[in-house]
């Protein structure tokens, strides 16, 4: 069995949907397809969630029709039979019922969980009644099921595996299943969400579950390229990486994939592929354990981030002075990107801000702390890349771009530049001329 997950530009307008239809029937094999909101329905969703937040009932009835209508206009484009159109409308506005009973609740977590999961469940029941009507036979399953993933940063694929094993066994057999990304339950069993772009993250722990033979990510570019091609020119696709380079590429801000996307599969050593709907045609890249080629394989780049330079009030840093100030962010729950040690400062880096005046306040009771916002990570991503005879080439941009921070040496496969995001493109463009124009022919 084969997965494949199409992203909400895949699956954002009638005639993106026939170019996913004509992709599940290019072959017999069995599938399950995660699919995520058209595009701009989880945006929609998520001011709805503010309108619910503030007590807005009148944005809440005006969003939520306009929500309506934009799917019923979806189904009137791509249902010819009246029969069947009447009946997708009336499970859509069963569905708006639900979200309205929702919306007249106390704002809570779960709530703000059940109104932007939603988007999912409309575009999967529209398009799994849609493959029906033109005699493509599917069984739409919900991912409310058997998506208890306990906790988001390590599912349990076992349970995931157990529940959904029995729904498959139970059902009636089908080429064709179609489910919801995004959606999961929590340790508690209240409905959650494995975060933007999380749809990836659902293929994975679904291919994981049930060792399925690859995992495709669908999306409308053609894999996973050697820069950001939206700031850069002449960017290329990669043909292969490994799971930890792709791992690396994604943690640190390549679009195309969520971060922890291929966590799931590497044990299994299931392959994952990404490509482009638009160009099924298309080799694309393909993730898995194997090694084709060692050295400089891409770039990728992180916005959002802080950097914080926390010096010492005393000359040399005292004995478990380190292990003091990694014990404060373990304790707001707030990860570091980036580090670098000095004998009397630290500098380190975090993308997640919510905890920063706490975390500043404590430490400030033995320490000095400059904390300056708006920066980009630059992540230079290959396998033994800090051996690569040309890696020299990026510390060039010293020359010309103010580096606040460089990491070397933490992994084999990642170099870090810490930049101001306001020099984030130029630095992009630089070191894709040095690191791949430069060399054509010789990185690939």
């Amino acid at each position: 069995m084969k997965i494949l997950k199409f992203g909400g530009t895949s699956v954002g307008s009638v005639e993106n949907l026939h170019r996913v239809r004509e992709i599940l029937t290019a072959d017999q094999e069995d599938k399950i397809v995660v699919c995520s909101a058209m595009s701009g329905v989880t945006d929609q969703l998520l001011r709805l969630v503010e309108n619910i937040k503030y007590g807005d009932a009148e944005a809440v009835t005006r969003n939520l029709h306009k929500l309506e209508s934009k799917h019923y206009d979806v189904i009137d484009q791509l249902i010819e039979e009246q029969g069947v159109k009447n009946t997708l409308k009336d499970g859509v506005s069963a569905i708006i019922t639900e979200m309205f009973e929702i919306s007249s609740q106390e704002y809570s977590e779960t709530v703000n969980s059940k109104i932007v999961t939603y988007g999912e469940t409309l575009l999967t029941y529209i398009f799994s009644g849609f493959l029906n009507a033109i005699n493509i036979t599917n069984v739409l399953l919900d991912a409310k099921e058997f998506m208890y993933v306990d906790a988001v940063d390590n599912p349990n694929i076992n349970k995931v595996a157990k529940k959904l094993t029995k729904i498959l066994e139970d059902n009636i057999q089908s080429k064709i299943y179609i489910t919801q990304g995004f959606v999961c339950r929590d340790e508690a069993g209240q409905i959650s969400h494995l975060k933007r772009g999380g749809s990836d993250y659902t293929a994975t722990i679904i291919g994981s579950a049930l060792d399925a033979s690859e995992v495709q990510i669908w999306t409308d570019i053609d894999g996973l390229h050697n820069n950001d091609p939206r700031y850069v020119d002449q960017t290329h696709p990669i043909a292969h990486l490994t799971y930890n380079e792709a791992a690396e590429l994604a943690y640190f801000g390549a679009k195309i994939l969520h971060p922890q996307t291929v966590s799931p599969v590497v044990g299994k050593d299931i392959p994952v592929l990404l490509k482009n709907t638009f160009d099924p045609e298309a080799p694309g890249t393909v993730i898995s354990n194997k090694t084709y080629k060692k050295g400089l394989k891409a770039i990728s780049a992180k916005d959002g981030i802080t950097a914080i330079k926390i010096k010492s009030n005393r000359m040399l840093m005292a004995h478990g002075y380190l292990r003091r100030i990694f014990e404060v962010f373990d304790n707001f729950n707030t990860s570091i990107d980036m580090i670098t040690t000095s004998e009397i400062a630290i500098s380190l880096t975090i993308d997640n801000t919510s905890n920063l005046d706490e975390i500043v306040k404590e430490i400030q009771g033995y320490a000095e702390v400059t904390v300056e916002q708006e920066h980009s990570i630059i992540c230079i991503v290959g396998e033994s890349v800090i051996n690569d005879k040309n890696s020299y080439r990026l510390f060039e941009i010293l020359n010309y771009i103010p580096v606040r921070m460089v990491s070397y040496g933490g992994s084999n496969n990642n170099i870090s530049i810490l930049v101001d995001t306001k020099d984030k493109i130029p630095t992009l463009r630089f070191l894709n001329e040095k690191l791949f124009q430069i060399q054509e022919g010789v990185v690939a």
